[in-house]
């Protein structure tokens, strides 16, 4: 059986780990082991904080519906339960856009649901 020498593969496998690295601090954007620790370490949190993140947003968007009903004089709760009894199919989303965006639209909306 012939040698094989790695050379070339290795070299090409450890610029590409350091390539994936790139702009992180210390040992972690220059050493293979802790680069690929490194790497490693990135994509089971980006795969955590992709799940969080719609978790994070539907708070967010909560958190400004209940802000603006309360200007409006009505609390979160009661807002969500007229839309429902009323059947007005809005999301959290557009809800929040309104709330944020067109304060006067989202008020004349609570305003129809007072009555």
């Amino acid at each position: 059986m012939s040698r094989v020498k790695r050379g070339v593969t290795k070299l090409k496998s450890r610029r590409n780990t350091l390539a994936q690295v790139k702009g992180y601090r210390f040992g972690r954007s220059k050493k293979k082991r802790t680069a690929y620790e490194a790497i490693f370490h990135a994509g089971s949190y980006a795969f955590k904080h992709r799940r969080l993140k719609k978790r994070e947003f539907r708070k967010l968007w909560t958190l400004r519906i209940n802000a603006a009903s309360r200007r409006a004089g009505i609390s979160y709760s009661k807002l969500i339960g007229a839309l429902k009894k009323k059947k007005i199919a809005l999301d959290r989303k557009s809800l929040s856009a309104l709330a944020k965006d067109y304060p006067e639209t989202f008020g004349r909306l609570t305003q129809t649901l007072n009555k």
